[in-house]
């Protein structure tokens, strides 16, 4: 028999969107013709995944791991919210996450890695996944966080399982004080983010075009009130301030007490380890944000059907 070209390969995987070792090996079956291969997979299930990789995944899972000082969040979405309350897909979005600490927040790596133990690809095992389910499966993506010292917290709200939920949040403590005190305030801040969805860690991160997008806006409410332009002046640093308080992290009321300013618990949280406390970076995922969710039009779909 002759021997499996790579090109032979990638046409399969086209034609099906069947996963890689799938079509090696249904070319390998076939004895290399592609239409016997392409039937080989429909009957094993196989080729089912192309058709369907049209529809919108925005439902899914947020997994996190935490390995030592370095974290990671991958999202995998599905179709509908009862596909991620299957094991399969748990236990694949939760070995996704661990694969991702390797990825250094790349997505295609993410997606090339070696999924434990299938000697396929993660992507390939999520097409595999697809031809078992029955509903388009994808890892959208991923990110990475991780500081020198200190330590990395998680907190994933929603818990479907372990690890494993519909918003994850990833966040940096950086400190020479007690891991443990650290750790601790590094929960609660996660916590936090995930309830609060700040967009900026300290005001000096703040995104310069942000600002004077934000600026602007109040330049005009605050030119409509008719008042002098001193007052303006006033009233637009005073909303800046109230603006900061929204969407920027140090500045806002933590969520568990609701009375303190994040960078007094920050303060608070010295003191308990011993050595200055500062945030590096935070990361929230949650899931299909960003996605287009098309709702479903039966006529459209009976004369697809009909075609």
């Amino acid at each position: 028999m002759s021997e499996i070209s790579a090109t032979q390969v990638r046409q399969l995987r086209e034609a099906t969107g069947a996963g890689m070792m799938d079509c090696k090996k249904a070319l390998a079956e076939t004895k290399g013709d592609l239409e016997s291969a392409v039937d080989w997979l429909r009957k094993k299930g196989l080729a089912a995944a192309a058709k369907k990789a049209g529809r919108a995944a925005s439902e899914g899972l947020v997994a996190v791991a935490v390995s030592g000082t370095r974290g990671a969040l991958a999202e995998v979405n599905s179709e509908t919210d009862f596909v991620a309350r299957n094991p399969l897909f748990q236990a694949f979005a939760r070995a996704v996450a661990e694969l991702a600490l390797g990825a250094g927040g790349d997505v295609e790596k993410l997606k090339a890695a070696k999924y434990p133990g299938s000697g396929r690809t993660v992507d390939d095992e999520a097409k595999s996944l697809v031809a078992s389910i029955g509903e388009n499966i994808q890892v959208r993506r991923t990110a990475i966080l991780e500081v020198g010292k200190g330590a990395v917290a998680a907190y994933v709200h929603n818990q479907a399982a372990l690890g494993l939920g519909k918003i994850g949040v990833l966040i940096g403590i950086e400190s020479t004080g007690d891991t443990k005190a650290v750790g601790a305030v590094g929960k609660q801040l996660a916590m936090h983010v995930a309830a609060a969805a700040p967009l900026f860690a300290r005001i000096d991160d703040v995104d310069p075009a942000a600002r004077e997008r934000e600026r602007a806006v109040l330049v005009d409410q605050a030119g409509a009130s008719g008042k002098a332009e001193e007052f303006i002046a006033k009233m637009v640093e005073g909303r800046l301030r109230k603006w900061y308080e929204d969407v920027v992290l140090s500045e806002q009321v933590f969520v568990i007490d609701g009375e303190t300013k994040i960078s007094k618990v920050l303060a608070n949280a010295a003191k308990d380890a011993g050595a200055p406390v500062a945030i590096k970076g935070f990361i929230r995922f949650a899931v299909g944000e960003g996605v287009e969710k098309r709702s479903a039009d039966f006529a459209d779909e009976v004369a697809k059907l009909a075609r």
